[in-house]
């Protein structure tokens, strides 16, 4: 493999790692938000410590049922489609867990209907984790040639990690210096929006990024599997 190729397929692997950075960033966001949450639609409602345990873990949820899909999405749509379809998912998550009130509720008014959307966002969000831990690692398995594909493999974990790490430091960002009241108002609002932009950075340079040509050779579509893009 030439060194022009080389960074080609360097570029392509870290673009599908941004998948495995927002599973990180995705799973650990509601660690900042999750007493701010508990103020606003628990406590307030007068709701139990169980209702609270299930809006602080329900994104897991969503990470079960992409993980059963991610399969089949794979094979029926390709790779790449894929991994924009959960970038989306990551998005709405993100605008909608920030801002659960959207079109059906008013603001400051919490109410059961207003928590269940607010799970239903992170569910969401969670179908984006399964898929992307899924789709991620096999997206870059099939574009790395053979005598890199661990390392470029295991960039995923890293990235996933690295994700888990920057939310920490977003979240805190957010809080740093400001009174508990604005954080339970506005600042944990904040903490999920964060994540749209790093989706909407995944979600745009997935359009640069080549379909694998493991998908391509079982669409039958060899001539361009074969392509000098694909060249290790």
């Amino acid at each position: 493999m030439d060194g022009q190729n080389k960074f080609y397929v360097i570029g392509i692997t870290l673009v599908a790692t941004l998948g495995g950075l927002l599973f990180g960033y995705d799973t650990a966001v509601i660690s900042g938000a999750e007493k701010s949450v508990q103020a606003y639609l628990i406590d307030s409602q007068g709701l139990s410590s169980l209702i609270h345990g299930i809006t602080t873990s329900s994104a897991l949820i969503g990470c079960i049922i992409g993980g059963l899909i991610s399969g089949v999405l794979a094979t029926r749509f390709g790779r790449k489609k894929s991994l924009q379809f959960a970038a989306v998912l990551f998005f709405i998550s993100a605008l909608g867990s920030g801002y659960p009130e959207f079109l059906f509720f008013k603001v400051g008014e919490p109410t059961i209907g207003l928590l269940l959307m607010f799970n239903f966002y992170r569910v969401i969000g969670g179908i984006g984790v399964g898929l992307a831990s899924a789709l991620s690692p096999m997206y870059i398995g099939e574009v790395a040639p053979a005598n890199i594909r661990g390392r470029l493999v295991s960039l995923n974990q890293f990235a996933i990690i690295f994700g888990m790490l920057v939310v920490y430091f977003v979240n805190w960002g957010i809080a740093h210096g400001q009174p508990l009241e604005w954080i339970n108002e506005i600042g944990w609002r904040r903490m999920f929006l964060s994540e749209t932009i790093p989706a909407g950075l995944f979600g745009l340079l997935l359009f640069l990024v080549p379909e694998t040509p493991r998908y391509l050779a079982l669409k039958n579509q060899d001539e361009k599997s074969l392509s000098d893009s694909y060249q290790n």
